[in-house]
């Protein structure tokens, strides 16, 4: 018999649907929704920043950085100086970041123990996070760890990451197989409380404001009725709303 607290959070997330994901409508692929998302996010670091990349989708951030921009990209496994994806047919396999894949490293880049790196991470040395989510609320509260109905690993380092890092940006798909993921209140277990700062999705960017979420920029290829028919949080326009470059 399923525990009624985790029955109830299944139903509720199966609930969370929307009639049309309009992302694959529009004729972008799961490879062109990440690079939008991913090259947005790169635009939003500071020459010196120290970014950590979250696993998944945040991990290509790192490709799109301009060549002359120094930001120094850390690993939650121990890297810091963690260049571009391998892309060769023969990658060094020793050297990976968070998630599994094979990077390059930067010159002066350095090694080190898990214990260090979130030493860096709670210590409040990172200056920005791109991290993936299941849902975020209007609120800027977190879920990132738990699926209902599938197996449980742990939050991983994210708990840590999102509360020490002085900039969150959640990179993540508007919709997820048609569940909607920017919502009123996260009914999944939580990752933090109130800690995101931006939301960036291939349909448009949010900025988490006092007063809620913001639409500061959107993707010419969808309406503003779209975003309102695939969002569940409330959010206001902002009078300067401009297109997201894609």
């Amino acid at each position: 018999m399923e525990l009624t607290a985790e029955k109830s959070l299944k139903d509720n997330f199966l609930n969370s649907s929307v009639t049309n994901p309009l992302s694959h409508d529009k004729g972008l692929s799961k490879e062109k929704i990440r690079e939008i998302i991913a090259k947005r996010a790169a635009k939003e670091f500071n020459e010196g920043d120290v970014v950590t990349l979250g696993i998944g989708l945040p991990t290509a951030v790192a490709d799109y950085v301009p060549e002359n921009m120094h930001v120094v990209f850390q690993s939650e496994n121990g890297l810091l100086g963690v260049g571009k994806s391998q892309t060769g047919l023969n990658p060094d396999r020793r050297i990976i970041n968070a998630g599994g894949g094979c990077v390059d490293v930067k010159k002066g880049a350095c090694f080190y123990d898990s214990q260090m790196a979130f030493t860096m991470m709670r210590g409040g040395h990172i200056d920005a996070t791109v991290l993936g989510a299941l849902q975020v609320d209007e609120d800027g509260s977190l879920a990132s760890w738990m699926i209902p109905g599938k197996m449980v690993p742990g939050m991983g380092g994210s708990m840590d990451l999102v509360v020490g890092a002085k900039k969150v940006i959640v990179a993540m798909e508007h919709t997820s197989k048609g569940h909607i993921k920017i919502v009123k209140n996260c009914d999944l277990p939580l990752t933090a409380y109130k800690e995101v700062n931006l939301i960036i999705t291939e349909r448009c960017v949010f900025d988490v404001t006092d007063d809620g979420l913001l639409l500061t920029e959107i993707n010419p290829m969808f309406s503003i009725d779209d975003i309102k028919n695939s969002t569940s949080a409330s959010f206001k326009v902002s009078p300067n709303l401009k297109n997201m470059e894609i």
